[in-house]
């Protein structure tokens, strides 16, 4: 059975966990990383040397890396809805995976950071005016990108929206002033239609 190694909380662990319950694929999973520790300790660092999650075993072959993780799982479980074989499709989801992970997860980071993890009393308020005015940015792009489709890449979710949809779950979430994306808006309601993704991803935020 595959082997998961990754806490709940985590953006990148919860990608992992939500394509498997989109494909049904069981797993084992072991708290790893944040206050679950693990990750500096000898057993992990020679799975992952990286020392972060997630990390998945899969019999004999262990891979770390989220977003690389998720292609693994689509092209061993033949998800090519999720990752599709074409070229300029798979070029087109794999864009976008890249970009949650240079652009709009970069951008939340600091938000993120100081309204959940940071205690109020040391929370910058213009780090955090900051992170927000440049999330919302980069956003418009996402919101062009879904006017005139109801997932990233078209008709049907791929692992360009679980790339996303992690990161999107804290930015509609977080006690912060946001713009009015109305195609985001509805992108992410239809996300939270998907019992997953519920499952997942909305879960509390810490």
């Amino acid at each position: 059975m595959l082997r998961l190694w990754g806490r709940t909380t985590s953006s990148n662990v919860q990608k992992v966990m939500w394509l498997c319950a989109e494909l049904a694929l069981p797993y084992e999973r072991i708290d790893a990383g944040g206050p679950f520790g693990r990750t500096q300790e000898p057993a992990y660092l020679a799975l992952n040397p990286n020392g972060l999650v997630p990390t998945i075993e899969d019999d004999d072959f262990v891979l770390w890396e989220s977003n690389t993780i998720l292609r693994y799982l689509a092209n061993r479980h033949g998800a090519h809805a999720w990752y599709p074989v074409e070229p300029r499709a798979r070029a087109q989801v794999e864009k976008w995976m890249d970009w949650s992970s240079t652009t709009f997860g970069p951008a939340l980071f600091n938000a993120f950071w100081q309204l959940v993890r940071t205690p109020p009393a040391q929370r910058d308020a213009a780090v955090i005016a900051e992170s927000v005015r440049k999330t919302a940015t980069v956003l418009r792009i996402a919101d062009a990108q879904l006017a005139d489709r109801a997932f990233l890449c078209g008709d049907a979710p791929t692992l360009a929206d679980v790339c996303i949809g992690v990161y999107a779950y804290r930015w509609f979430e977080l006690p912060i002033e946001r713009p009015d994306l109305p195609a985001l808006r509805a992108w992410y309601d239809r996300l939270a239609q998907r019992q997953p993704y519920r499952d997942v991803v909305m879960i509390p935020i810490r």
